[in-house]
């Protein structure tokens, strides 16, 4: 397996794709159903912020697909659990808190859209997910890395809940931007993402939407949950 280490093991089971924009609450759903299904959890987003993160502190134009991608053949990713969160490390280095910096989330669309990155780390999602027993959240999870998931779910909700939520979280953690500035920068992202040429944002044919505007973490996981429950008893 190139590059990627997960501290967990697992058993043959469901491969499920939670797909959707950002702050649509894919991660901390995934995270929940995960642990109810001892299943892996794999957040593909940090792996785009882990490269991005690295290209920021190479110096190295966010454009320049050839030296990000040099930078990534060189870049070893990986993850351990941890409560609350899942531990992200580059090379060693924890940067579970770093990769979720404001500079970081505002260009990480740039990088994700670069074809040669998202090539080789699909590559490596794919390789984590073979054996099943994945939940896997992202942008193009259903659509491009995981075509024939068992169960894909696409994640919907407001831009102002969107940024209310994102908003909560930077109080939480001291940062300072406004409301209106995170619905701008939602919106930024969600349009960088729909339109990019490789692997767009978009909703596969056969995935499961599911609004979560006026739902709770739990009634989320909860409804993930049922439908995961279905599958396995077909």
């Amino acid at each position: 397996m190139k590059n990627i280490r997960i501290d967990i093991m697992h058993k043959k089971e469901l491969q499920v794709a939670i797909d959707g924009p950002a702050s649509a609450g894919k991660s901390t759903v995934a995270k929940i159903v995960a642990k109810n299904f001892n299943y892996i959890y794999v957040d593909t987003g940090a792996m785009y912020r882990s490269i991005t993160y690295k290209a920021i502190q190479n110096n190295i134009n966010l454009n320049d697909e050839n030296k990000i991608v040099e930078l990534l053949h060189k870049t070893k990713i990986t993850f351990t659990p941890g409560n609350p969160v899942q531990h992200v490390f580059i090379d060693g280095e924890e940067v579970t808190d770093k990769i979720r910096s404001e500079k970081v989330t505002n260009n990480v669309s740039t990088v994700a859209a670069l074809p040669l990155i998202r090539r080789e780390l699909v590559k490596r999602q794919q390789e984590i997910a073979k054996d099943g027993g994945v939940i896997m959240d992202g942008r193009d999870i259903g659509t491009t890395v995981l075509p024939n998931a068992d169960l894909k779910i696409f994640l919907i909700a407001s831009v102002k809940e969107r940024a209310e939520r994102r908003y909560i979280e930077n109080q939480k953690k001291g940062i300072n931007v406004t409301l209106e500035e995170l619905k701008k920068e939602i919106e930024v992202r969600d349009y960088k993402d729909s339109h990019r040429k490789v692997s767009p944002l978009k909703k596969a044919k056969d995935a499961i939407e599911i609004d979560t505007t006026s739902l709770s973490i739990e009634q989320v996981s909860d409804k993930i949950s049922s439908l995961i429950k279905k599958r396995i008893q077909k």
